[in-house]
């Protein structure tokens, strides 16, 4: 029995079990009339199942040429497949020295099995497009195929290099010539947050020398998240301004809190201008002048009041030569007798009730 099929552009699809295996074998074909004496009903109803051939239309009938080796094996396989005596309703068979039968090696071979069927074909005159080779087993691709870096693969050769996981359907990067998953990929080239150690897969921030999540960038201190102030860096950590400030920012000796713009230097400290004032009085220093005591500012009458030299008489400083009498200092022409205001000049003096006496006035009012 002979069957004519006519076939137009679209690829047909040859299914095949051999040994437990499918495989399928797509040919992409150009308009052909082919006459397979020796294709059974059972694999045409196979091929029709399989593609989206068209409706065929009757030609003219001609006499049937010699069957092929491929074309007896595929009769065979679908025999197998669908568990039927392929001579049943196959064509008579030709002499033997016309159609040799094929090697065992030949039976189970898939892969020269399709070289024969595609040797075939072009030796009919049908043209196939060859699909090259599989980059990883160096086999012929003959079914579907991945084309990537270059070159084309078998989906299931075209693996992460790192973890052996297909990736030809979720997408793969590229280093040196060589595809990794995603997740392979940024363990093993992305950059690492210098906080969590964790690669860095979508926004970086860099900052000291490192790489950061934009999340775990924040303050060594409060753990707030950095504002549009920015930081401030100490001993290789960033700190918001205040923190930073708190911590490390030289202290007022006036008010000690920290001191941030304008300062004044005195007394081995720092100073808010509004805050260096004499210790006492709390007065600002005329023309900055002042006097230190027990590391603090005095005016000059505290200071004096301090050290113990100011005149007892006028309650001024004394900056020059002084009297010690009565355990007071005084100007010396402040030391006066306290009846007759005489200078004391020569030290010689009477004391009463805490004041200083000439020797004359003395005896004049106490004896």
């Amino acid at each position: 029995v002979s069957t004519w099929i006519s076939c137009n552009p679209p690829p047909f699809q040859v299914l095949a079990m051999l040994k437990g295996q499918l495989i399928m074998q797509t040919f992409s074909l150009p308009n052909l009339n082919l006459s397979f004496p020796h294709l059974s009903y059972a694999f045409l109803c196979l091929i029709s199942q399989h593609s989206e051939v068209p409706e065929p239309r009757p030609v003219m009938v001609s006499p049937p040429p010699t069957p092929t080796t491929a074309a007896r094996q595929l009769d065979e396989i679908m025999s197998q497949l669908l568990n039927f005596d392929p001579q049943v309703i196959s064509s008579p068979k030709l002499p033997e020295k016309d159609s040799p039968k094929p090697s065992s090696q030949d039976e189970h071979s898939i892969q020269n099995m399709l070289e024969n069927l595609e040797s075939d074909l072009q030796k009919m005159g049908i043209s196939t497009v060859p699909k090259g080779d599989c980059a990883s087993c160096r086999k012929r691709i003959a079914g579907k195929m991945i084309t990537a870096m270059g070159l084309t693969w078998h989906p299931e050769h075209f693996v992460c290099t790192h973890c052996g996981e297909e990736i030809g359907n979720t997408g793969f990067f590229e280093r040196d010539n060589m595809a990794y998953c995603s997740k392979d990929y940024h363990n093993l080239f992305s950059p690492r947050c210098a906080y969590c150690s964790g690669p860095i897969l979508d926004q970086i921030l860099t900052a000291l020398d490192k790489s950061w999540h934009p999340e775990h960038f924040f303050c060594a201190h409060c753990g707030e998240v950095f504002t549009e102030e920015g930081f401030m860096e100490k001993e290789g950590k960033a700190y918001c301004r205040q923190d930073f400030f708190n911590l490390f920012s030289p202290r007022c000796g006036g008010c000690n809190r920290p001191v941030l713009d304008n300062y004044l230097s005195a007394v081995n400290t720092v100073w808010h201008p509004e805050c260096f004032v004499c210790g006492d009085c709390m007065t600002p220093f005329v023309n900055g002048c002042f006097f230190e005591s027990e590391g603090r500012p005095f005016c000059d009458l505290h200071y004096h009041q301090r050290m113990g030299t100011l005149c007892h008489a006028c309650q001024k400083p004394i900056t020059g030569r002084c009297i010690s009498a009565m355990g007071h200092r005084f100007h010396p022409e402040h030391f006066v007798c306290a009846f007759c205001l005489k200078q004391l000049n020569m030290g010689i003096f009477k004391e009463q009730n805490g004041k200083p006496y000439c020797h004359s006035c003395h005896q004049r009012i106490f004896i």
